[in-house]
Formats: structure tokens, sequence, C-alpha cells
């Protein structure tokens, strides 16, 4: 028996822990369920089948019931929505940037290159193992992660509501559902932005042809209903800065959603945005890229506004995040590029 494990978390939404093998020559005829038992560490029977339940599971590219029976030279894959060790959750002493305290919630400014909440690959140094060694008694989602409201991926700069009781993460969770919460985020994309603001519509869900990124379904009929407004804050040549706010929050919505009218945000690796996607051919111009990105080695986007009404005082609260050095440093070059070629 051969087997290749692949495995990528999604920062923002799920969590996906993604298995393949091919079984070996001398493969007896064997359910996938019990199959899989044989090779994934502490995986249970339960799980594999609920992932088959689901749709997650696939013998040569097809989507297969747990009852399939697994052959000599089957290649399986399998994609788990949460990871078989979840309860591997250890506190750490991890510092954190507190810009907002009380006894319902904190808002947190998160460093980018920090993981939101432990998956495979990452079970130590994310932002919920700091939060449980820092506060006792964090209210749980429906996800069961200890006091989080919301998400930002991993690469993303930015603030974040932390609910400290039962009754502020119902309130606060509410408001995100509703869209009545207030999220503005800084992004540089690649290309000149033709309209000064416009709206993006379109559902967003997994790519069918890739599962570690997301897709604009446009026709509607698939993903989940995404809503991202956008204004240029700044033309800078063959990049520009603007501000996207957000009505729904869906894994990736900006980074999806201005990849699809064009715009991939700069130095977005998963969607592509760490090519040069515009600009010239000169060697002096793909070199000055080349050391745009080692400044700012992540996608563009930053966290930077975040408002909502307080779930006990029922006031409207507002924080605000400045873009952290990395970002405004690659910032900063695009505009001395831009000058001196003008």
């Amino acid at each position: 028996m051969t087997s290749i494990t692949n495995s990528e978390q999604e920062d923002n939404d799920e969590l996906f822990e993604h298995f393949r093998f091919m079984a070996s020559k001398g493969q007896e005829p064997l359910r996938v369920d019990k199959f899989l038992m044989n090779f994934i560490e502490n995986a249970t029977r339960n799980k594999i089948q609920q992932a088959a339940k689901d749709g997650h599971v696939w013998v040569n590219e097809t989507v297969v019931k747990s009852n399939y029976k697994v052959k000599a030279g089957d290649e399986v894959k399998v994609l788990f929505e949460h990871p078989p060790h979840e309860h591997l959750l250890v506190p750490e002493d991890i510092p954190l940037e507190i810009v907002y305290e009380d006894d319902s919630l904190l808002v947190v400014d998160k460093p980018s290159g920090m993981v939101v909440h432990p998956g495979h690959g990452n079970y130590s140094g994310t932002l919920i193992n700091a939060l449980i060694f820092h506060f006792e008694n964090l209210p749980t989602n429906s996800n069961e992660r200890p006091g989080l409201v919301h998400r930002i991926d991993k690469d993303t700069s930015g603030l974040l509501v932390i609910a400290k009781t039962e009754a502020a993460m119902t309130h606060l969770a509410k408001q995100f559902f509703d869209k009545t919460s207030e999220r503005e985020y800084i992004a540089l994309v690649w290309g000149n932005v033709e309209d000064d603001e416009g709206t993006v519509v379109g559902n967003i869900g997994r790519n069918p042809k890739n599962r570690l990124q997301m897709h604009v379904f446009p026709e509607g009929e698939d993903g989940k209903e995404a809503v991202t407004h956008y204004k240029v804050l700044e033309r800078l040549g063959y990049v520009t800065l603007v501000s996207c706010k957000l009505e729904t929050g869906r894994t990736h919505q900006i980074r999806v959603h201005m990849k699809y009218i064009g715009h991939t945000l700069f130095n977005d690796e998963r969607y592509g945005g760490d090519k040069i996607l515009k600009g010239t051919t000169f060697t002096k111009y793909r070199q000055f890229v080349e050391n745009a990105f080692k400044v700012l080695p992540r996608q563009a986007l930053h966290a930077k506004t975040l408002g909502f009404v307080h779930p006990v005082t029922g006031e409207k609260m507002k924080f605000d995040s400045e873009v952290p050095v990395d970002m405004e440093a690659c910032i900063d070059k695009w505009r001395n590029y831009t000058s001196s070629s003008s």
C-alpha cells in the first residue's frame, strides 16, 4: 500500500483536511470507510461516513458512498470539514494586540501570518491558542471554536471581535448574519481599476477544479450569496489601492471577487497574484516587482475598520487599524515607482 497525504487549511470559513491514497496492487476489495480508517490517524468511522454523506469521498475522481469497495489501483480522496485532531487545543502564552476590552468582548488586531484557529499543520501559534491562554471560559461558536464570531485569513492582517460571554456571542453573530456589522478592508490589486467605485455580486463556493480555491458562480445556482462594495483610494499605475466593504463574509470573498473583475490582489499566491499580471516586460520593472513581493510576502489585504453594536449597552462601536508596516512599505514603493515613471 502506498499513500500520499495533502493538507490545506482555509482560514476564513471552514477547515479542510485533504488526504489522497493509492491502493496497492495487492489490495483486496474493502469498504472505503474501513480502508480510510486504516491510514488516517485519529479519524473515526463516523467522521469518514459523514464525509462520504457530504460528497467528500472520491474514488478515481468520482464521488462514492461509504460502502464502495476499494480495489487494487484505485485512487481514494477524502476531504474533512474539521480535522480529526480537534482535541489538540492547547493554551499558549502568545501576546495579543488588544485594542478594546470589556466584560462582554474584546477587539484584537491580528498580525499577518497568524492562523485564526487550529487545523492540520497549524496546531499551535494560532489566535485561538492565545485566547484560551489569556481568557477562561470563552463561549464557543457553532463550530466549537472559543470566542470566534468571525474570521480572517492567515495572511490577512487586521481587526477581529471576540465574544467573552454566551450572550455576546449570540448578539454579535446575529449582527454578522444580518449584515449589520461594518467591515472595511484595504487592498492593493493588480491593474488600473476602471470605475472609481462599484459593487461585485456573485455567489462564492469551492472551486470544483481546485478545492483549495474559492470560485464565483455568477448564475447563482451554486455557492453562497456574496456582495462586495469597492472604492478606489489611489491609482498607482499598474496597481490600484482600493477600499472594500463587505455585505457578506464568505471564504476569500475579497480575493475571489476582485480576481473575478480582473483585479487579483497583489502577491496573492493562491489566486495567481504572485505573478506580474500588469506592466511592462522590462527587466528593471520585473526586478522592481520582485522587490515589492519581498517587502510584502503575502496578499495585500488588511481588515482596517470594524463596526458593530455593543451587545449589552447598545452603543455603536467602531474601530480602526493602521495599515501595517509591510503593506505600507509596498504601497510606498509603488508610489515612488509611479512618480519616477511619470
